[in-house]
């Protein structure tokens, strides 16, 4: 571990995420009381679990954040932005909206702004594009993390985690790009400490991962 990780406040840039499509209730009850513990600032459930997850988050400190057209961002505009104004009903204060990969591909700029400006303003959540850097070009992410920041978006999002890992390249590219304007939530494949450290070093603001207890046990083993 390098000098100066021992003072970072690993829990606090931990979205502890149940993203497991057969996730049960006692699954996700036992994630909050994990967060509840160990004081990561957010529990990330899908959208049918937003309400459960909101009931175990009462007194607590941690925020219940969805996810939004995951996970290829291929929903119709009306559709995500439903779930979206559904979820916030429901008590979700984050919103991870995955943008239409289709339209990053094709330039469709003004459709990409649209679509994420309108979630942004008519739900007033804290809203994450997330971009799939995996499946873009150096170009694309550029273009699409702009239009994003333009729309009012608070994070961008790396990955999904279903079409691959983060990679730190990635983060830095972000880094290099927002300037600082938003914060870059790190996502996909995040299971070690020297991970999410590696990570953190490269720009990112949050790491999105449903190994949390995992890496911060570690963190204590090495220390």
């Amino acid at each position: 571990m390098r000098h100066g990780d021992t003072e970072l406040d690993l829990a606090k840039y931990i979205d502890h995420s149940m993203l497991n499509p057969t996730a049960t209730p006692e699954q996700i009850e036992q994630f909050c009381q994990e967060a509840d513990r160990y004081q990561f600032p957010v529990v990330c459930v899908y959208p049918s679990m937003v309400k459960l997850a909101t009931e175990f988050s009462r007194g607590k400190k941690f925020k219940v954040c969805t996810v939004i057209g995951f996970p290829t961002g291929a929903n119709t505009s009306a559709t995500k932005l439903q779930e979206a104004l559904e979820a916030s009903e429901n008590g979700a204060k984050e919103l991870d909206v995955m943008v239409n990969l289709g339209w990053v591909k094709t330039g469709k700029s003004e459709e990409i702004y649209n679509e994420i400006a309108q979630i942004c303003e008519e739900t007033g959540q804290t809203v994450k594009a997330i971009l799939e850097t995996n499946l873009l070009t150096n170009t694309e992410k550029r273009l699409v993390a702009e239009i994003c920041m333009d729309a009012g978006v608070s994070f961008l999002k790396t990955n999904t985690g279903w079409f691959g890992g983060v990679s730190v390249a990635d983060v830095k590219m972000l880094n290099e790009i927002t300037k600082g304007r938003v914060g870059i939530k790190a996502s996909g494949g995040i299971h070690t400490c020297d991970q999410a450290l590696e990570l953190i070093r490269a720009g990112a603001t949050r790491l999105g991962t449903s190994s949390g207890v995992k890496i911060l046990q570690q963190r204590e083993k090495e220390e």
